[in-house]
């Protein structure tokens, strides 16, 4: 055959071919997920445009958990606050506790006895490592991993265990107060943590062999979700998901707050972002959160009984022991409850290291009992913004174990 009729056998051929695309009429499949699907967490909807298995975009809807955090906080007293930024993460809300309680006391000029401030690394710690133990477990569960997660949910069980023994609540804590917390660690708190934290890391010892070299479990997650550090830099994505990226930026160390400039951790970084790296970056950070309470717990018990709150009786919150067998602390919770602290007036922004990234702050204040503004800079509504770019021209399959790993919670992210 001439080479014009080879050229020209090729050309039919592909006319032919483009012939019968065009006489099929395809179109991109366009796929609503949410907000109702499980893997969804019942909060978010995704509108996705499928070729076929692959993503060509999506278009992320959040507000279906909208609760109007920031306009309740307004309505009413400082103090009537606390109760709502637990629902911003209940995975970890005694981080979100303190990071609220911090912004009021840079406008009141308080610093924290050190004893109290101790006590809030371990409460945080302890939060922290609870977050973590519901997503990874979460994430395998819905990759059709059972076993991983009940080794992961037992681990963060045991963890909630020490939160209601230390605070009387397993899930919405309420537990840090303005100016400190609302008691000290019962007696004996110290041992029984540090056997069940024994507990934990053998359990995440068998997390590890069960998952972490787990031919399936890489093959969803290597690869999978990957955004480069430019890019997650440019969204303002903080937390596990840029040090997946190799960034090492941790609020606790980048600007320390409370004790953490006295207490030796690492910070974990992975090398390509994806969300391999991100589960490894969790792994590694929930061992360092461990290390941190054991140390938290040797300075608590060095530092021996002392006060956990300032004494300054118009900001304290007295203990209800106290209310209930003094006339002064009566009247003065009768006060706290009735009129509440009054803040200097003023503004201020105020963020610490949560679970997630960056939980920051941003209180005015008009000089009486309730806030003028509250804002909230919740690291689940920022990370979540690169999602759709995470995921384009992946596979359907891509988006469950990438929406896993940014770990988006609803009540932070629709405040």
């Amino acid at each position: 055959m001439s080479e014009r009729a080879r050229w020209l056998t090729e050309r039919e051929r592909e006319t032919a071919e483009d012939d019968f695309e065009r006489d099929l009429h395809t179109e991109h499949q366009v796929l609503n997920m949410g907000p109702s699907h499980p893997a969804t967490h019942g909060t978010v909807k995704f509108l996705v445009e499928l070729d076929g298995e692959s993503v060509v975009d999506l278009d992320v809807q959040v507000g279906y958990l909208h609760r109007g955090f920031e306009k309740e906080c307004e309505s009413g007293s400082w103090y009537q606050c606390i109760p709502y930024t637990d629902r911003l993460n209940y995975n970890s809300a005694i981080l979100a506790n303190v990071g609220f309680c911090m912004a009021v006391e840079k406008l009141l000029e308080l610093e924290v006895p050190q004893r109290g401030q101790w006590l809030r690394v371990l409460g945080s710690e302890l939060a922290r490592l609870s977050d973590h133990l519901t997503r990874c477990g979460a994430a395998c569960l819905e990759l059709q991993a059972m076993t991983p997660f009940l080794y992961g949910i037992e681990a963060r069980e045991l963890t909630w265990d020490l939160l209601e023994g230390l605070c009387g609540a397993r899930v919405t804590s309420n537990y840090v107060r303005i100016g400190g917390l609302r008691h000290d660690m019962p007696e004996g708190f110290p041992s029984w943590c540090r056997e069940t934290i024994a507990k934990i890391r053998g359990l995440l010892r068998d997390f590890d062999r069960v998952v972490t070299g787990n031919r399936i479990f890489i093959d969803r997650l290597r690869g999978t979700g990957a955004l480069g550090r430019d890019e997650l830099i440019a969204y303002g994505v903080t937390g596990p998901l840029l040090r997946a990226a190799g960034v090492a930026h941790d609020l606790r160390k980048a600007e320390p707050y409370l004790v953490y400039d006295e207490i030796d951790f690492d910070i974990p970084i992975g090398e390509v972002g994806d969300n391999y790296d991100r589960y490894l970056v969790c792994v590694e950070e929930m061992q360092q959160s461990l290390r941190i309470a054991e140390q938290c717990l040797e300075r608590l018990e060095a530092l021996g009984p002392g006060p956990v709150d300032v004494a300054d009786p118009r900001v304290r919150w007295p203990a209800k022991g106290r209310v209930f067998n003094h006339m002064e602390e009566m009247i003065q919770q009768f006060k706290a409850v009735t009129e509440g602290p009054r803040v200097p007036a003023g503004e201020a922004y105020l963020a610490i290291e949560s679970a997630n990234g960056e939980l920051g702050f941003y209180l005015v204040s008009d000089g009486t009992e309730r806030p003028v503004k509250v804002r909230c800079r919740p690291p689940s509504l920022i990370n979540l913004a690169p999602f759709p770019q995470m995921v384009r021209g992946g596979l359907l399959a891509d988006l469950i174990p990438t929406f896993d790993f940014i770990n988006m919670i609803g009540g932070e992210c629709d405040r």
